[in-house]
């Protein structure tokens, strides 16, 4: 599928894209949907069989340990996360099971996930025999399809050039501002910093690890920095992630630093960057030369 200016205007473009890489961990036992709850940011007596969750885990002094999306599937909940981090969330989670009834297994690579944008599911007949569930991964509402692994490439090949590369979701991930693990997200980070309270964080839920430093940041009011989106000026070489940011105009000090640059179909680009507290500027310069605003 070919990139195109609809790539980041106000509604997704019809694209599948394949997740199955992702690491995932079920959860069954008459205890998971209450053992669960007590791990996450996110209210999970808000799901339901056809609408994913997304929520973070975080440690007692509140910075993220994985980013997760939480679903129900039959009767279990199943927890999907970046691949790097599967291993290290089954040991997190399963520390805290004690006398709890809950079954934790990683059935990773026993099924296909693939992610459709930009359409209903009526619209792709292909998918519409297969277990489905509204997830908004990319800032609206989309579906996630569970297939057999085995019927994978029947699928993919029927669907033809549907299916998106996954250098199409890191540059829609980037335009929309969804925060990615290894760039915006990491074990320094705390929620807020990355707006996930906006999205992942329910602070009218019962206790959870790390929650009384997130509750303390909403009452309180900030954080020392903030994820911003910019947008660079066409023409320019695309910036590098880790170029310092000052504010255009007062050249000296460095107020930020990007993370993550993409280069859209319009020329422009679409950056998105840590900026300390209290900086108001609307426009910023790189050490390399390049001129950014706020989107």
């Amino acid at each position: 599928m070919s990139d195109s200016p609809a790539l980041v205007a106000s509604s997704l473009p019809v694209a599948v894209f394949d997740l199955s890489d992702r690491a995932f961990l079920r959860l069954t036992g008459s205890d998971r949907l209450r053992y669960l709850n007590g791990q996450l940011t996110q209210d999970l007596r808000r799901l339901t069989p056809t609408t994913a969750l997304p929520a973070c885990i975080t440690n007692a002094k509140g910075r993220l340990q994985a980013v997760v999306w939480v679903s129900v599937w039959e009767e279990a909940l199943m927890v999907d996360v970046d691949a790097d981090l599967g291993e290290s969330l089954m040991a997190r989670l399963d520390r805290y099971i004690v006398a709890d009834d809950v079954l934790l297994e990683d059935v990773s690579g026993q099924f296909a996930l693939l992610h459709v944008t930009g359409t209903d599911l009526e619209q792709i007949p292909e998918l519409r025999d297969f277990p489905k569930t509204q997830a908004a991964r990319l800032g609206e509402t989309g579906w996630d399809v569970r297939i057999p692994l085995a019927a994978k490439p029947a699928v993919l090949e029927a669907l033809g050039n549907r299916v998106a590369s996954r250098g199409l979701w890191e540059l829609l991930c980037v335009a929309r501002g969804i925060p990615r693990w290894g760039f915006e997200l990491g074990e320094d980070t705390l929620p807020p910093e990355a707006g996930l309270d906006l999205t992942h964080v329910d602070y009218h839920k019962g206790c959870y690890i790390g929650q009384e430093t997130i509750s303390r940041l909403k009452s309180v009011g900030h954080v020392n920095r903030t994820l911003l989106r910019l947008s660079g000026v066409a023409g320019q070489p695309l910036a590098a992630s880790g170029a310092e940011l000052r504010v255009a105009g007062d050249g000296q000090a460095v107020v930020g630093k990007i993370t993550s640059a993409v280069l859209l179909p319009s020329g422009e680009s679409a950056v998105l960057a840590y900026v300390k507290r209290g900086v108001e500027a609307r426009e910023f310069l790189s050490g390399e030369g390049g001129v950014f605003r706020r989107v």
